[in-house]
């Protein structure tokens, strides 16, 4: 599949922006200053925040920015991206310093704990047909949270657009046996979707926001959980 520059949606006010100024957005976004206002005047206690970048490690053009709370754990932040990108067949899963299966990092630690040193991690999902998901901190902030939940999605990817291969409009469908098979992108549009011959791998599946789309048993919804 050709690469397409990637943008993305601020969830508080909607605006459209390049992954490189949804950042700086996030700053100053007056939406989201009132989210955090208002949920300072709500009864609890602060706790350090993290603003994550996600990004997969192969295809940039997907990412999400999350604000996570401190005291949750990598394993609520594993649930997310299975979630929101990565659940197909079950598989294992892990985060770990440095790439690769080494330097393991147990999904029972803290985010403020983990992070507290601007550690990268790797996520691996799957250690056969593996997806592998690169998760940095932009940067933290003492207060309470937006949400009751372990993260608050900020923004995300818009995703990207790809030319069907019969007809050259816009795409909404995978043939799974031309990408494997073939090797080409598969992509094709509702009408080419119809009358697509190849079978092997069953009906063309529904384009979907996620980077694990045509690998193993993936067919979406990509959805963010909450």
């Amino acid at each position: 599949m050709a690469r397409t520059q990637s943008k993305g949606n601020c969830a508080y006010c909607d605006k459209t922006l390049s992954k490189a100024g949804i950042t700086k957005h996030l700053v100053s976004c007056p939406e989201r200053q009132q989210a955090i206002t208002k949920a300072e005047a709500k009864k609890g206690s602060a706790e350090p925040l993290v603003h994550l970048r996600i990004q997969d490690a192969y295809r940039s053009e997907f990412w999400l920015n999350l604000e996570m709370r401190g005291s949750k754990s990598l394993q609520d932040l594993d649930h997310y991206l299975r979630a929101v990108w990565l659940e197909c067949c079950g598989h294992l899963s892990q985060f770990s310093i440095g790439g690769g299966f080494e330097r393991e990092v147990s999904m029972r630690r803290k985010i403020s704990d983990i992070f507290d040193a601007n550690a990268e991690l790797t996520h691996i999902y799957d250690f056969g047909t593996s997806s592998e998901t690169i998760v940095k901190v932009v940067e933290y902030r003492e207060g309470k949270p937006t949400t009751a939940k372990p993260i608050a999605l900020m923004a995300r990817n818009i995703a990207p657009e790809y030319p069907c291969i019969e007809c050259q409009k816009p795409a909404t469908h995978l043939c799974m046996e031309c990408l494997i098979e073939e090797q080409t992108s598969g992509t094709l549009c509702d009408e080419h979707a119809e009358t697509h011959p190849h079978d092997n791998y069953g009906e063309p599946v529904p384009l979907v926001n996620s980077p694990r789309l045509g690998m193993c048993g993936y067919d979406g919804p990509a959805e963010p959980p909450y």
